[in-house]
């Protein structure tokens, strides 16, 4: 997976575009969130103190090839503007003769931001003629959008595959550096937490994990789905009811390959349907009338020791209701323990990242993923369009 750098390019003087990831929430004329925004900086401040004329592209939200003036990017440039100290050019389209004079009109060291991809349909499209005449607005291309890297989309596929040199921004390398680590040669011990929704998620990422890996730690609504598959009464909570053979299939495999599936012994209930009324559980079965929505005090503890003294620690999916206060407990204290451990911490999927910037531990990992689809399928094994279309190094 090596892959061209940005800072192996000549650009001086050059129109690089320069795929961003600006997928940003609004409220209404200003950014709410500009974590996405700050990822790319460093790879902004590069490309314009290097003397490009920066050409920059994203999509925000799902407009679905209509002009939708509520997801317009503008309130991104002023936005990135304030971060750079200086004026950033907006184009009101991305492609036509407004983009084509805008971008021919930056200057070294300039920064220009293009309308909203999405606002037309080709973008997710692939078309052929969309992706020309977005490549015909730069000389080089870099990507440092992660996040969309799995989406063989115009912006991400079709441009590099029409204009050379194609290489990678810095957070797209930070990402194939460490999540490249993980599924190549991880320091041992090695653990992946997993949790999230639906064990049906997450099939490839055990599979394509299993040998590497030492242990799984299954939370979240998978454990149910898990525990209900080895006869454990696991009351109202939510399980796949078609995935229970598939859950007892790969605890067969893990066991067939000495690997370890550790499943919650407690859990933190919600009682009659209702979030306020809510209790730990003594043990491991839970009653009729509750349902499982964090991992309990026993299991969070445990789980911690067991993070705290491993060399290398995944983490893919919240391991509990974390928005909820009550049971945010379990994510909260895992958390806590890589933060403490000084291990590789690998934080994947905006869910996790969600979490740890909830606890204010974000500084503290190791890797936080900026790409939550995008880290899945790659620590899945699947080739993503967007890093495949880049030169290799």
């Amino acid at each position: 997976m090596k892959k061209l750098d940005v800072r192996q390019m000549e650009v001086r003087g050059k129109r690089v575009f320069c795929r961003v990831d600006f997928n940003v929430p609004l409220d209404g004329a200003r950014v709410a969130d500009d974590t996405r925004i700050q990822a790319a900086l460093p790879t902004i401040r590069l490309l314009s103190e290097q003397g490009a004329k920066v050409i920059l592209a994203s999509h925000l939200g799902r407009p679905k090839g209509q002009v939708k003036p509520e997801m317009s990017l503008k309130p991104a440039a002023e936005c990135l503007a304030g971060h750079l100290g200086r004026p950033v050019a907006f184009a009101g389209d991305c492609v036509g003769d407004e983009a084509n004079s805008a971008a021919h009109a930056v200057e070294a060291g300039g920064v220009l931001l293009l309308e909203n991809l999405r606002f037309h349909a080709e973008e997710t499209g692939n078309d052929e003629s969309f992706a020309a005449a977005l490549a015909g607005l730069g000389e080089a291309y870099v990507n440092d959008a992660f996040g969309t890297a799995h989406r063989a989309h115009a912006s991400t596929a079709g441009v590099p595959s029409r204009l050379r040199p194609a290489g990678a921004g810095l957070l797209m390398q930070s990402e194939l550096e460490h999540l490249g680590a993980l599924v190549s040669a991880p320091e041992k011990p090695f653990v992946a937490v997993l949790g999230g929704a639906k064990v049906s998620d997450k099939i490839e990422l055990i599979d394509n994990l299993m040998p590497k890996v030492d242990a799984f730690v299954i939370g979240g609504a998978m454990a149910y789905t898990f525990l209900k598959s080895r006869g454990i009464a696991v009351g109202g909570s939510l399980v796949e009811g078609d995935k229970l053979d598939l859950a007892r299939e790969l605890s067969e495999k893990a066991e067939a390959q000495g690997k370890e599936i550790l499943l919650p012994v407690d859990h933190v209930v919600a009682v009659g349907g209702n979030d306020d009324d809510h209790r730990p559980t003594r043990g491991i079965e839970i009653a009729d009338d509750e349902a499982g929505m964090d991992i309990g005090p026993k299991t969070a503890e445990a789980w911690a020791q067991r993070l705290g003294s491993s060399k290398t620690v995944l983490w893919n999916g919240p391991v509990g209701r974390f928005e909820v206060e009550a049971f945010s407990g379990g994510s909260r204290r895992l958390a806590d323990a890589l933060a403490a451990a000084g291990n590789t911490s690998v934080v994947g999927g905006g869910d996790t990242a969600a979490a740890v910037r909830k606890f204010g531990l974000t500084g503290q990992m190791t890797h936080v993923s900026t790409g939550g689809g995008a880290s899945l399928e790659f620590l899945s094994g699947t080739t993503l369009p967007g890093v495949a279309a880049l030169d290799d190094a």
